[in-house]
């Protein structure tokens, strides 16, 4: 039977804008990638190809051409004859992380049954959840005080503030008033940076915020800058997690010396950023070998990416918060069985998918 695919574009629209150190984005351009074989057109397996402006190295004008081209290849290909490596191999994916993801996640469902089941572990039978972290984006001092006293209600146990948008005094008053409610024993406070930090200031800045009892900050500077990230890292009074560093790093030989480098205290992991499941698994295990921490976070996709990378993640025996809560993000997200309960992700049996 030979293989069939299609790819459906939606545009997915922040209930806010969502902003970061980069900017403001109101809505989210993605593709959905459908896999079929020819002789059962009811078994359908989807992936996410989400990536985003001004971050991903496959977000290009070209990236529409490219969708193109892949489901033309796809469409000659015979599915029992080849496997998925064989497939990411010939569509010559290297340089284009969020479709490899994309034909990774569509290829493990559809080879599961088309039924968005790709692991079977106990998240994805609805017996465990994961741990994950409330996040609380940038915006005025006000919108943030909001977000945390809501995310505080819910029960989270841990919340991630983007940060580097405001006066870092204000930034530095709103983490005070965060201990002041709930101190470093009940509560883990994760920062972001997104880069915004010069590598100057850096230091000082760490130091100030290492008084509020901060888990760890994400990429204080901008990514490439090796040296001072490493620099950073050896003498920081805050654990560092790199995030952007991470993009366009694309072979495994990289990874290593990219770690061997920084020797950062943690790494996080986007598969639509990084190439994949297996791209993150690569990650992991070398991280692992280091002796480095890690977590995974979405990339703002859709409940489809969201589904996929949670299921992937529960995997693992998991010792921390991770950041999968982005689910609530979008007025017109893709029905789906994931739910947030007590700071917790978990996967609803008996609830319905909702149609691309």
């Amino acid at each position: 039977m030979a293989l069939q695919c299609s790819v459906i574009p939606h545009t997915l629209h922040f209930k806010f804008d969502a902003r970061t150190s980069r900017g403001a984005i109101s809505e989210h351009q993605v593709y959905y990638i459908k896999l079929w074989q020819s002789g059962t057109p009811e078994l359908v397996g989807v992936g996410e190809c989400a990536p985003l402006a001004g971050l991903s190295i496959d977000h290009r004008p070209d990236l529409v051409q490219k969708l193109e081209q892949v489901s033309r290849q796809l469409n000659q290909l015979q599915l029992l004859t080849i496997n998925l490596n064989e497939v990411i191999t010939r569509l010559e994916l290297q340089e284009w992380p969020a479709i490899r993801f994309a034909i990774e996640t569509a290829w493990l469902d559809l080879q599961n049954g088309g039924s968005k089941v790709i692991f079977q572990n106990d998240f994805s039978a609805g017996k465990a959840g994961i741990p994950i972290n409330g996040l609380v984006w940038m915006g005025e001092k006000a919108f943030m005080q909001e977000q945390i006293t809501q995310k505080l209600a819910q029960g989270y146990s841990c919340l991630k503030l983007k940060i580097g948008s405001l006066d870092f005094t204000t930034e530095l008053e709103l983490l005070q008033q965060i201990r002041e409610t709930a101190p470093a024993s009940e509560l883990t406070i994760r920062v972001d940076a997104n880069g915004a930090f010069a590598p100057q200031e850096a230091f000082k800045k760490l130091e100030r915020l290492a008084k509020y009892d901060i888990h760890s900050i994400e990429q204080p500077i901008k990514q490439g800058q090796w040296q001072q990230m490493a620099e950073l890292c050896s003498y920081t009074p805050i654990p560092i997690a790199l995030d952007e560093e991470l993009i366009g790093v694309q072979q495994l030989q990289e990874h290593q010396q990219l770690l061997e480098t920084i020797k950062p205290q943690y790494i996080i992991l986007k598969p639509t950023l990084v190439g994949g499941l297996q791209a993150s698994a690569d990650w992991i295990n070398l991280a692992e070998n280091y002796r480095i921490g890690w977590w995974m976070t979405s990339a703002l996709e859709s409940n489809i990416g969201l589904n996929a990378i949670s299921q992937f993640t529960a995997n693992y025996s998991l010792d921390m918060p991770q950041g999968l809560g982005t689910g609530q993000l979008y007025h017109n997200n893709i029905a789906s069985p994931l739910q947030i309960a007590q700071g917790q992700l978990w996967y609803k049996e008996g609830q319905r998918w909702g149609e691309l």
